[in-house]
This record gives structure tokens, sequence and C-alpha cells, in this order.
């Protein structure tokens, strides 16, 4: 039999060692959730140490990150690829232990936490992964999907709005494989939590429609995995298990305050607690019958065989579904892919129809959910203006009573958007039969939203977009730079970019959004100017297997421009138009105009009216700088070439565009009005005329 207490033990001691020989980090969490840690991963979790990625495996999200020495501990003592000497350099310079845990750098890290509530919602997303491909492959008695989900969380998680946001919805989809036990030790940075958390938990979570658990005694490892076992048996909600533990446990002067949050104990009270645990080691010194407790290597083995087995014989009675589940757990695109990319693209410019970009991304979405049956979008609530369903994605419900994903759901009407004005409803298309719906009615929840679609792309099997308005994509922010920092597939439908949004205000007027977006280290921001930029921003976005996307997309329409070749766009920018277009065929350039989204018309007029006076001015569509930042020097020159004033056009802050050597911006530095779009226009000097004349005082001067 293991001895609990040892193993708990070792989680304190590695975790008191390292932070102390960092002189940096939480060993209070680690400490407090130690016997947690025991229960679950010592009796309840399915994993392999020695393939981190098996697909079946259940997920642990450790939602409180800053407790990393508690996952880097049983990372280690369970037999990843995790050795002691980077125990030793936690919190050092490329080490596999970072101060939170990052997905990709240590084996075993599921996701990247630290941002508080953010990994509970990750996991909300990686349950409904589960649940959405359990009900889309599993067959018969072939269950090749089928595991949990567990995160472990504090009380700040508990104190984000964001963990509302997410754990409504886990309750509302019935993720009952979703387990969430919840780390109740009273403490955070500022001392005892209750004069600002009052929150009745249990009753909280009750009212989501999670089964909840507890209060249990969560530094006793025995009670914590009966509760855990007690927990898998639910078939409808998702659990929450309460946990009461001691911050600091073992510590005799720090425990239970919050002197044991946020620094290292000290080597006198590293001493007393060693002493009070009776753990006679000296630092990062396991002795070899703990290590036989904790070892998972062959148990995890024997799960993971078995699975395969499993999987054999699914791949036998089911080929062609075995084939496209391993297909999508990859994230490999159909093979068709680039064909459908370029037949949407060729068909968006053929057509040249004038609509606003959003409804030029639904009729790219109509091609691209038609061909990828991974593709799961979704809305914040917006779903009539952000235009983000297809034919394809009917509306994804669950059973009231079993809480089973409902197959052949009532399909949602498809709107058909072609003017400004909202949303008019069409007629409803019928899925195939026993397809699972695949847009997601988020309510208004932009972050939970986001941060689900993270833990989604995270578990892997589906590409997640969702929809909102721009201004709102601050709501979303921090969960985005999240997608980045995990180098994650998520994509974002961002609409209303502009003061075309009109009389709504400043309030939902994106002025800063563009500008702010692109300042994310590896986000792809798009902001598409007609059909064809728009279908294939999709198409580069969903190629970004290690990259979320941004597409900006107006409310008002856009005329189409005409363009005598599409390879260029991809490349973020492009030379739209030359001198010659309008009967400057043996004038030299003498000006290059910028423009990107629903500014390339107004850049192309005011090219004409410069050609009247004889000025020669050149029109570059940019819909994404992110990506023309990325291309070789020579491509870029060629854009843009040297010594030629360049004038930008966008309908936000001007900050962004002087990189590019502009003599000139026409641009927003203030916020909008409440007024119609074409009266905005006007009183911003978005019209052809000032910004001809912008270019006529840029060549002067």
């Amino acid at each position: 039999m293991a001895n609990h207490a040892l193993m708990a033990n070792a989680i304190r001691a590695l975790a008191m060692d390292a932070v102390q020989q960092a002189n940096s980090g939480h060993p209070g969490a680690p400490m407090g959730m130690a016997d947690m840690a025991v229960a679950l991963w010592g009796e309840h979790l399915r994993y392999n140490p020695a393939n981190p990625h098996w697909f079946d495996r259940d997920r642990f999200v450790l939602s409180n990150g800053h407790a990393s020495m508690l996952l880097y501990s049983v990372l280690h003592l369970t037999g990843y690829d995790l050795p002691m000497e980077e125990i030793k350099h936690f919190r050092q310079l490329h080490s596999k232990t970072a101060g939170h845990p990052e997905v990709d750098v240590t084996p075993g890290v599921e996701t990247t936490t630290g941002p508080l509530g953010q990994g509970i919602t990750n996991a909300v997303g990686f349950a409904l992964a589960e649940k959405l491909l359990a009900a889309e492959f599993n067959r018969n008695s072939h269950n090749v999907v089928d595991h949990h989900t567990y995160a472990f969380l504090g009380d700040g998680c508990m104190m984000e709005g964001i963990s509302h946001e997410a754990c409504a919805l886990a309750g509302a989809w019935h993720l009952n494989k979703l387990i969430a036990l919840y780390d109740d030790n009273g403490i955070s940075i500022d001392g005892q939590v209750k004069p600002w958390f009052i929150d009745n938990t249990e009753e909280r979570f009750k009212a989501y429609g999670w089964n909840v658990i507890g209060p249990i005694d969560g530094n006793d490892a025995k009670d914590v995995s009966k509760a855990i076992a007690k927990a898998k048996k639910e078939e409808s909600k998702p659990t929450l298990i309460i946990c009461k533990t001691t911050i600091g446990k073992g510590s005799p002067n720090r425990a239970g305050t919050a002197k044991a949050h946020g620094e290292a104990l000290g080597a006198e009270e590293i001493k007393l607690t060693r002493d009070a645990i009776d753990w006679h080691y000296p630092p990062f010194e396991i002795p070899a019958e703990v290590y036989a407790d904790w070892d998972h290597k062959a148990e995890g083995a024997k799960t993971e065989a078995a699975w395969n087995d499993k999987f054999v014989a699914y791949a036998a009675a089911y080929p062609e579904l075995a084939a496209e589940f391993t297909r999508r757990m990859k994230g490999e695109l159909p093979k068709d892919f680039h064909q459908v990319a370029f037949d949407t693209v060729v068909a968006a410019h053929t057509r040249g129809e004038t609509v606003a970009s959003r409804k030029a991304s639904q009729l790219a979405l109509e091609a691209f959910t038609a061909a990828l049956p991974e593709m799961l979008g979704g809305s914040a609530d917006l779903t009539g203006s952000n235009l983000t369903n297809t034919k394809s994605t009917a509306a994804l419900r669950f059973d009231a009573k079993t809480g089973a994903v409902v197959l052949n759901a009532p399909p949602a009407p498809v709107v058909l958007q072609g003017a400004e004005d909202e949303a008019a409803q069409g007629a409803a298309v019928e899925p195939p039969h026993g397809e699972i719906g695949r847009h997601i009615n988020y309510g208004v929840r932009e972050f939970g939203m986001a941060a689900i679609m993270n833990g989604v792309a995270l578990h892997g099997g589906y590409i997640p977009y969702g929809g909102t308005f721009l201004t709102f994509s601050d709501y979303s922010r921090n969960a985005i730079r999240m997608a980045a920092l995990m180098k994650r597939r998520v994509i974002h439908v961002f609409t209303h970019d502009s003061i075309g949004l009109g009389e709504d205000g400043p309030t939902h007027q994106s002025i800063e959004h563009a500008a702010s977006l692109r300042l994310i280290p590896n986000l792809d921001v798009w902001r598409p100017g007609d059909t064809a930029e728009t279908a294939v921003a999709w198409a580069v976005a969903l190629q970004n297997q290690s990259r979320p996307t941004a597409l900006l997309l107006s409310r008002q329409n856009i005329a189409y421009a005409p363009k005598s070749e599409l390879g260029d766009i991809s490349r973020g920018a492009y030379v739209l138009s030359e001198p010659e277009v309008v009967g400057l065929k043996s004038k030299k350039t003498a000006a290059v105009i910028i423009a990107t989204g629903s500014e390339v018309p107004l850049a192309l007029a005011a090219q004409k009216l410069l050609a009247e006076k004889k000025i020669a001015v050149r029109v570059v569509s940019m819909p994404s700088t992110t990506t023309f930042d990325r291309q070789d020097l020579a491509y870029k020159k060629s854009v843009l070439p040297k010594k030629i004033p360049r004038i930008a056009v966008e309908m936000g802050c001007t900050g962004g565009w002087w990189k590019y050597g502009c003599a000139a911006v026409v641009g927003i530095d203030t916020y909008g009005e409440s007024a119609p779009a074409p009266a905005l226009f006007k009183h911003f000097g978005f019209t052809a005329e000032n910004v001809a004349a912008t270019v006529e005082a840029a060549l002067r001067d």
C-alpha cells in the first residue's frame, strides 16, 4: 500500500526547497494541496508519463497556476521527463519549470495557467471538446473518446468574473466529465479573504447546475479520493469538490497565513517544517520508497496499451471514422483544403459582390464549414450581427434530462445579409443525419468564450472560432493573448470594426482596437477590404496551426476592388492599383496610399481624383500588417518602394502606421460620435477629397 503521508510530504519538501533556492515563488498552495494531488494522481488520473500526448488520457489543469511546484513535483515523481535538475532550476532562464506552468515547455502540462480564472475556463473547453468528440466518433461499444477533465482552482479563480461565465456554461452543457477540486484555504495575497470574499460557493455552483460535494477535508487524501470516485459516477452534471485545506500545511509558523502564499519560507522555517512533517532528507532528495509509491510508468503504459487495442478494434470496424479521427487529432486539414480555399477565393473574385465584410466572412464560412467538420463556431449573443452561423453549423444543444449532445438538433435560421441592415432571417437548413450542432450560443460572455475556445484548441479535434463586436475584444483580450502565447489555432471574428457602426456611438465604435490587437506577438490580425480578401484571410487563419487570428470585419457594405491577380493577398499587403489603371501610364509614381478594410475603396477613389490633377499614385491594400511584417525585405520593397511618400488610411488610431515611414495618416485619434455612418465619415475626414488633399499636402512638404 502506498504511504499517502510520505507522498504528500515529498511534494511539500520539493515545493519549499525549490522556492527557497529560487528565492521566488509560492510554496503555500502546493503544500496545502499536496494531499489532493496524492488522491488524484495516485488513484484516479489516467495518464502515461512516457507519452504525455496519448489521446485518451485524462486532462489535468492547474488553474491556480502560481502553485506550479505542485504540478512540477508530481510530474517529476510520477516519471515524466522532468529530472530533478529542472526542479532545482525552478524559475530560472530556459528551464522547464517556469514560474507558472507553460504548455509545450514542460511535459505533462496541458495549458499555460497563471491569469486566474482562465485555467478553469480552459478546463471547460477541454471537457466540451471531449463530450463533442465522443458524440461524433464513439459507436456502440467502441468508446474511443472517454476521459475526464480535472482542475484544481483556488479562491482567486473563484473571485475572477470569468469563472462565473465558464462555470455557468459548464452547467448548461451538462459537462459531467469535468471535475473541479476547489482549494478552499481562505487566504489570498492580502490575507484572510473573509472581508472581500463572502460568496456561498456551494450554493453558487448548485445554481449553475453543478453537482457539489463537500466541504471535505482536503488534507486527507482518502477523503479526497472518495469524493473523486463519487464525482466520476455523476452522469449529467459537472462536479465541484470543495476541499478545506490549510495553506502552507506543515509549516509551524506560516501555515494558514498569507506569509506562506507568495514568498520563500526561509531557511529556519524550512528546517522547522522538516521536523514537523518528519521529513529528514536533504534538499531535493527523495527516498527510493517514495519514488516507488509515485511511479506511474508501468501503469500508464498498461492503460495506454489497452486504449491502443481498443482503437485498433475501432479502426477495423469503422476505418473511415478512425482515419478522420486521427487526422483531426493531428490538427491536419483535409487533403482537398487547398482546392477548397482556391475555389472559394476565385468564386469571391468572380462574383465581385458589394457586401459588408462580415457578410463576406459568412460567405467564406459556408464553403469552409461544409468542407471542414472540425470547425466549431459560435457567438457571444450576436449571431445575427457576427454572421458566424452557416448551413453546415446547426446550433449546439444538449438534452435537458440526460445531458447528452443532441444529434440533428433543429437548425437555427441562416442569416441572409446583403446590406447594412441587421439580421434578416432566412430559411432553416436541415443538417445531415447524425451530426452534432457546430454553432455555440455562448451568451453574453466574451471573455469566457475566448478562453473556452483556447481549451477546445488545446484539447484537439476542433478548430474553434467565435464572434463578437470588435470593441468587445477588450473583454476577450487576455484570453487572446494566452492563445498567442500558447501558439494555438483559435479564430476570433470581430465585426462592426469602426465608426461605420454608426448610431450606437463611441461606446461601440472601435478606434484603438485594431492597433491594440496588432501589438500582441504571434497574433495574426486581418482587416480585409472585400470578399476575396476575406476568403483569403479565412484560408490563412485555418492554416495557422501555431498562431491565433483576429478577423476585423465591417458592418457597412464595401465595394469590390478589381484585381489583376490574387496570389499576393495572402502576404498581408499587395499592390492593388497602379497609376496606369487610372490613365497615367507614363507618369512616375509620386506617392503610395496604403489602406485597409472599408477604406480601400476610399483610397481608390482618391487615386482617381489625384489622376485628374496628373498626380500618379499607387494604391496598396494591406489587410494584414502582421502578415506583411513577416515577409522578406525584397517583397516589402516591391510593395512600398523607398523614397516615395506613403499615406495610410484607416478608421482608427494612427500610431501603428508611422512604422511604415508614412508622411501622413488619415485616421482617428479621438473617440467616435453617435450618428449615421455617412455623416461620421464626412465628419472625421474619411472622404476621397480629404484623402486626396492629404496626399497633395504630403507631396508639397
